[in-house]
């Protein structure tokens, strides 16, 4: 059951994306509508870092005790500053490391 699952994701997937990238299809969108879905990625991925940011144990965690909190702060003042995406990385993930290894 567990794999016919995972084939029928695979499948509408594919089909959904195909209809809007293959270059034959009949299938267009409007200017209005490729706006509107440009706004999809920002959201989808706020949805994903928001939570794992500032929720901690179910419960709001605005405190530099927060390692996810401080290390994201550090990632974007290094990327704002630096550009460079192997440095933000590095140091943020340095950050991270080493408020959970002396935090605890």
């Amino acid at each position: 059951m567990t794999l016919i699952t995972i084939f029928l994701l695979a499948l509408i997937t594919f089909s959904t994306r195909y209809l809007f990238l293959h270059p034959k299809t009949p299938v267009r969108l409007g200017p209005k509508m490729i706006r509107f879905l440009s706004f999809s990625a920002p959201a989808v991925l706020t949805a994903i870092w928001v939570p794992i940011i500032f929720v901690q144990q179910g419960q709001l965690m605005l405190s530099w005790k927060n390692p996810y909190l401080v290390a994201a702060t550090v990632a974007v003042l290094v990327a704002a500053k630096s550009k460079s995406i192997y440095l933000t990385l590095f140091v943020s993930v340095a950050v991270f490391v080493a408020m959970r290894f002396f935090m605890q």
